[in-house]
C-alpha cells in the first residue's frame, strides 16, 4: 500500500478502550499494543481505558468521544465475539451514524489468512459519529495487529494513496451545514 513520502503526515489523535470483564491496565496487552503502536506510527494517544462488557459503559465511552474534539479517532478491543458477555457491536449501533461496512469485511478476510473459519466468529465493524471515526477491533492481541498494521495504520496515514480517512475528516459534517 503505497505511502507517498513527498507528502506531509498528519497525526491524528486516537483514543483506546478495552472492553472487558477480566482486564485492567496491567494485565491489559492488545490495549497496550494498540497503544504502542498508535505512538510509533506518530499519532497522538489521546486516552487509554477499561470498561466492562456492558453496552451502556461502552456507549458512555463512544458518545464522549464523539463529543469530545479533541478526539478524531475512537478503537475499541474486545467484546466483538458471540457469546452472551460480547455486547461491543451493539453499542456501536447505538451510536454510529454511518457504518464503514468494508473494515469489517476486510478485517475478516485478512484474519481468514491466518485463523481460518475462524474469522466468522468476529464482528469488527468500523462506523463514524459526529464527525469521529469508530472502531471495534477483536481483543486478542493478533487481532489488534491484523486491524491495526494491515488497516488502520495505512488509512490513518495522510500519506496513503489512493485514499485514506484523514483527507475525509473535513467534511464528515457536511450533512450539518446550512446549504
Amino acid at each position: 500500500m503505497p505511502i507517498d513520502e513527498s507528502l506531509r503526515f498528519l497525526p491524528v489523535s486516537i483514543a483506546v478502550l478495552t472492553v472487558s470483564d477480566t482486564r485492567d491496565l496491567a494485565s491489559d496487552r492488545s490495549g497496550a499494543l494498540l497503544a504502542e503502536r498508535i505512538a510509533g506510527a506518530g499519532h497522538a494517544l489521546h486516552s487509554r481505558r477499561i470498561v466492562r462488557d456492558e453496552p451502556e459503559a461502552i456507549e458512555t465511552v463512544l458518545r464522549e468521544w464523539v463529543a469530545d474534539p479533541a478526539v478524531d479517532v475512537g478503537i475499541t478491543t474486545g467484546g466483538t465475539g458471540i457469546t452472551g458477555r460480547d455486547v461491543t457491536p451493539e453499542a456501536f449501533a447505538r451510536v454510529l451514524e454511518k457504518e464503514i461496512g468494508g473494515f469489517g469485511e476486510l478485517f475478516r478476510m485478512l484474519s481468514y489468512a491466518k485463523i481460518g473459519t475462524s474469522t466468522i466468529q468476529s464482528r469488527a465493524i468500523g462506523g463514524v459519529a459526529g464527525g469521529t471515526y469508530l472502531f471495534a477491533l477483536p481483543g486478542s492481541s493478533g487481532a489488534v495487529k491484523d486491524g491495526w498494521d494491515d488497516i488502520l495504520r495505512f488509512q490513518l496515514d495522510s500519506r496513503h494513496r489512493p485514499c485514506n480517512l484523514v483527507e475525509l475528516m473535513p467534511r464528515l459534517q457536511e450533512h450539518l451545514r446550512a446549504g
